[in-house]
Formats: C-alpha cells, sequence, structure tokens
C-alpha cells in the first residue's frame, strides 16, 4: 500500500510506491497526491530537486516503480481538503448515463457541453464529478478524453492496473472506437479516408487550434456515409485510426464538409441552418467503443446521442 507520513502543511512527507500505483509518470501522480496544486508549482518542485524519489531528483517524465520512496516537500495549497462540490443534477445525469461499470472500469455516456475535467475557468468536470459519486475508489482516473462539446462513450479506470491496460491499448489498436457526425453537404461514397498530417498551434489567447500541416504527425480516419440529407448535410460514421487532438473535426472540414454546431472548425452559415432546426450543439457523438479487457472478455458498448440529436435529424428529413 501507499503510505505516507501525517499531512501537515509544514511538512515533509514520504510515500511509499505499491505495485498499483507503478507506472505513472511522477508528474502525474504529484498532480493526484497534491490536490488543488497547478502544474506550475508541481513542475517547480520537480525542477528543483524538492521531489525525491529514492533520495535522488527524478525528471517530471520519471515513471514510478514499485517501492520507491517518494519525498514531497511542504507545499502550501488553498483549502488542501476542500473537495468540489458538483451539483445533484449533474451527479443525477451522469450516475443514469453510465453504460458499463465493474470493480475497475467505468464507461459513461459524457453529455455534450460538460468538459471531463476541470481546469481552464472550470470548476469540475466529469472525473471531479465521478469522485464524488464514488468516493470509495481513490484511485479512479480518465482513461482518455473527449473534447467539452462532444457527447459519447468515455472509459474511466477505477483501479491503477485497469488505467495501464486501457492505455497500453490505447497505445495499440486494441480500442475501437466508432463516432457518428453530421457534417455540411453531400459526402462521396468514394471519400472512405482522410489521410492528412496535424500540426497544434497555440494562439495568442491560449486558444489551442488545429491545422493539416505536412510538418504535423501522421493522422488518418475513415469514413462512411450512414445517411444523408438531400445537398444539405450527411450524417457520417468516423473511425479515428490515430488519436490525434481535434482529428475528425479536422479532417472533416480538411475533406470539405464540416462538421455542424462546430465553433472552431465549422460553416457559421451551415451550423446556423442546422441550429433553426433545434440541433444547439455540436454535432460530434463517440456512438460505440470496443476493447479486450484483462480477463480477456471483450467490452462492447453503445451510447445514444440524445433526443436533441435524434429530433434535429427528423426536422433535417422533412425540410
Amino acid at each position: 500500500m501507499k503510505t505516507s507520513t501525517p499531512e501537515t502543511p509544514n511538512a515533509v512527507q514520504f510515500d511509499l510506491i505499491n505495485e498499483d500505483l507503478a507506472g505513472q509518470r511522477i508528474d502525474n501522480y504529484l498532480r493526484t497526491r497534491l490536490k488543488g496544486a497547478p502544474k506550475t508549482l508541481v513542475y517547480r518542485i520537480l525542477r528543483k530537486g524538492e521531489v525525491r524519489v529514492n533520495k535522488g531528483r527524478v525528471k517530471p517524465d520519471y515513471r514510478l516503480q514499485a517501492g520507491d520512496s517518494i519525498r514531497i516537500p511542504p507545499v502550501r495549497l488553498a483549502e488542501p481538503d476542500e473537495p468540489v462540490l458538483v451539483g445533484q443534477g449533474i451527479l443525477q445525469a451522469l450516475e443514469s448515463n453510465i453504460l458499463y461499470e465493474d470493480k475497475a472500469l467505468i464507461v459513461v455516456n459524457k453529455p455534450a457541453g460538460l468538459a471531463v475535467h476541470g481546469g481552464s475557468g472550470l470548476s469540475f468536470g466529469v472525473i471531479e464529478a465521478m469522485r464524488q459519486l464514488r468516493p470509495d475508489c481513490p484511485q479512479i482516473e480518465l482513461v482518455h478524453r473527449l473534447d467539452r462539446d462532444t457527447s459519447g462513450c468515455l472509459m474511466i479506470a477505477k483501479k491503477r492496473s485497469m488505467l495501464r491496460h486501457l492505455h497500453a491499448a490505447l497505445r495499440g489498436d486494441g480500442v475501437d472506437k466508432c463516432y457518428q457526425a453530421l457534417v455540411r453537404g453531400r459526402w462521396p461514397a468514394s471519400t472512405k479516408r482522410v489521410h492528412a498530417p496535424l500540426q497544434k498551434n497555440n494562439l495568442r489567447s491560449g486558444e489551442r487550434m488545429v491545422e493539416v500541416n505536412v510538418e504535423g504527425k501522421e493522422s488518418l480516419t475513415e469514413f462512411k456515409v450512414l445517411r444523408r440529407f438531400g445537398e444539405l448535410a450527411t450524417l457520417v460514421e468516423a473511425r479515428p485510426i490515430t488519436g490525434r487532438t481535434h482529428q475528425i473535426r479536422v479532417h472533416a472540414k480538411h475533406a470539405g464538409h464540416p462538421i455542424a454546431g462546430d465553433p472552431k472548425y465549422g460553416d457559421d452559415e451551415f451550423s446556423l441552418k442546422i441550429r433553426e432546426l433545434g440541433g444547439k450543439r455540436l454535432f460530434l457523438h463517440a456512438a460505440s467503443l470496443s476493447v479486450e479487457l484483462p480477463d480477456g472478455q471483450q467490452l462492447n458498448v453503445r451510447a445514444e446521442p440524445g433526443d436533441m440529436w435524434e429530433r434535429t435529424l427528423e426536422r433535417l428529413a422533412n425540410a
């Protein structure tokens, strides 16, 4: 088990890492361990050598091993034991949106508009809410992310062993994720793959944008037409073979068919037409995922996109 000295603001603490905590980076461990600590503080105490592992300095990307002894310096945090209180409405919505749960894993149908975690002006997200819903699971962590405005299947590990297993699956081809998107115009049936490198750019405002750039990382998305709405729109299935930030959204735009309701990469005129039909959201939904669990069982989960999505498509079909 992890052990530590009593937590007082002015005392050095020592943690002993067990098998279940091994494998994660020291910076990520400290961010979880020091609730409320900003990233800058975590990296500063690592850089200055105030954090020691087995009495030695380590870099932020050092991966913890079972038996490691971590020295954590005294840090002053604002109300470190004050939990983020998430409203009952959101807690109830997430509880009712749980698609699968066992002793090590939760898959939830994340609502559009809810961030996966707090930060950047947000006091909470899905992970803070899940910690409040499952207080008996101290190791609960996000397995992967979804954009704030994207809905659908989101995996949350309740144990470090499951987190390591799923991260390994995500790095390979062990997780099959399928999305649905409503895009502008008539997507040609012949466009089955968009293979275009993507590069992140941070604007002066701090906003992150992604663009197709020959110097970017290799990125591949497979597309299939699901339903046509004349010349106005097409419902497509999208399978991201690689997992880049905003990949489906940027690849759809690159193909000439931006996603409805996308404030970053969309077409304002098209999005307004969909909004007038009641579609007041980003029309990108993580519809299903399939992954092999550690015991060899194949988990297949499907998430419905919700009433607004369905009503909008019905009105679009009758327009």
